[in-house]
């Protein structure tokens, strides 16, 4: 057998396996902002900083436009919070797409949330608005 088709017999045997559609789904709020949390990484020498992203999402979990900053409290000059706005931003956009539940899917989209990053990690908390 060639590696063609091996490879093709691995890809119908992947696709006629069942997954359960919603296994890793996100079924609330919380779930959503500890799922964000876990992609967050404070840039180095950032303590006491913070800086809040305010999004909106679509149903397939994906950003309806790019996060806008809201609320930026970080030491340092310009460059260093410019340092901080972009991780959050890379961490919000690193963990997309979620999987949302379809009840949590159905009334997503064009709620706008904020999610604020701060300085150590175990700080990050999402808040609904």
């Amino acid at each position: 057998m060639s590696n063609t088709a091996r490879l093709s017999a691995i890809a119908s045997a992947l696709l006629a396996m069942s997954f359960p559609a919603d296994a890793a789904s996100l079924n609330t709020m919380n779930e959503v902002g500890a799922a964000l949390q876990a992609c967050w990484t404070p840039p180095a020498n950032s303590e006491n900083s913070t800086v809040t992203l305010s999004f909106s999402f679509k149903r397939d979990g994906t950003l309806i436009g790019p996060p806008k900053p809201t609320g930026i409290k970080v030491g340092g000059n310009d460059k260093a919070r410019q340092a901080y706005v972009d991780a959050a931003t890379a961490a919000l956009r690193n963990c997309l797409p979620l999987s949302f539940s379809p009840t949590l899917a159905q009334g997503i989209p064009g709620k706008v949330f904020t999610l604020q990053f701060n300085s150590p990690k175990s700080n990050a908390k999402a808040v609904k608005q």
